[in-house]
């Protein structure tokens, strides 16, 4: 028999690719900001209640502190969706995984890059609920999907062969470039 390679391709953001994908999130937010300021006018003629103004926000939704979060701190998906306000700690600059929604079974503290701790810390000033999920879905409970809002974000930034895991191999060899041992990337 034949041998073959079953090691997956690691696939890791270059710099202009990391800047495109930032840059059209920051896009995204103020188009559907935009979009949201046309509907109420619309709304406003007409005589319907308003929707909430998103202008005041950071962001528009959850995608692009959801996506920032995936970038820079390596966290997998299933441990975003997971994410409760009581595991992140602003004052320390950390975020605790607990055991439970780890792959590994094993707790561990993630350290928030400034990039990250400003996603988070507005994405909290913004947030209806402080008490459950960092990330809930629309109706409160657990996310589940972000595929269809992805593959448009990719699609805009013009970014290709990039799945949602990506990101966390982009964020361990890009630590592993600035030189930080495999061992403490791994851990």
């Amino acid at each position: 028999r034949l041998k073959v390679d079953s090691l997956p391709i690691v696939r890791f953001l270059n710099n202009i690719e990391e800047q495109a994908l930032l840059t059209t999130l920051k896009e995204r937010d103020h188009d559907l900001k935009e979009s949201r300021e046309s509907g109420n006018r619309f709304r406003l003629e007409r005589g319907y209640p308003l929707l909430e103004t998103l202008k005041r926000n950071s962001f528009a939704d959850r995608m692009s502190p959801l996506v920032i979060m995936a970038l820079k701190t390596g966290m997998r998906r299933g441990e975003l969706f997971d994410l409760l306000w009581q595991h992140v700690s602003f004052e320390n600059k950390t975020i605790t995984v607990i055991a439970q929604t780890t792959k590994s079974n094993k707790t561990r503290y993630i350290p928030l890059s400034p990039i990250a701790f400003d996603a988070l810390k507005n994405w909290n000033e913004q947030s209806q609920d402080l008490s459950g999920r960092v990330f809930p879905s629309s109706a409160g409970g657990r996310l589940d999907n972000v595929n269809n809002s992805w593959h448009s974000i990719l699609k805009k930034a013009q970014i290709e062969n990039f799945r949602w895991h990506d990101m966390r191999h982009d964020f361990a060899s890009k630590f592993v470039m600035r030189g930080v041992p495999l061992h403490t990337v791994r851990e």
